[in-house]
């Protein structure tokens, strides 16, 4: 099984990144929910902290460019084989390093990849 970190998940159920949770979890996916605050989104705890490198295959951004720089040393210290930069999250800057470290870099939806399987 395949685990995903979604950054910036939310106990909000209108936030896309709580939806993404939810829909990773039920198309069987482990998720490991980040977020800027602890919480919950159902059974999943939002952590605060972050998971061992090198543990998480997929990471689906869901904070904005203005905030993310800020955690671009822990994201690619991750090693996930890709990001997804979901609409919104955007940085190109991000996006290089990415690159420059063999992440495969994806613009696209994760809510719409996963309902349309090309995820």
């Amino acid at each position: 099984m395949k685990s995903v970190l979604v950054f910036g998940a939310s106990e909000n159920p209108a936030r896309y990144a709580n939806m993404a949770v939810r829909l990773l979890q039920k198309h069987g996916y482990q998720v490991y929910a980040q977020g800027l605050k602890a919480g919950k989104i159902e059974d999943i705890l939002i952590h605060t902290d972050w998971p061992e490198p090198d543990s998480i295959d997929t990471i689906c951004l869901y904070v904005g460019p203005n905030r993310l720089w800020d955690y671009h040393e822990q994201l690619i210290s991750m090693h996930p084989r890709r990001i997804i930069f979901n609409p919104g999250t955007e940085s190109p800057e991000l996006m290089q390093l990415a690159l420059n470290a063999g992440i495969e870099v994806i613009q696209n939806c994760t809510l719409m990849m996963l309902d349309y399987g090309r995820y």
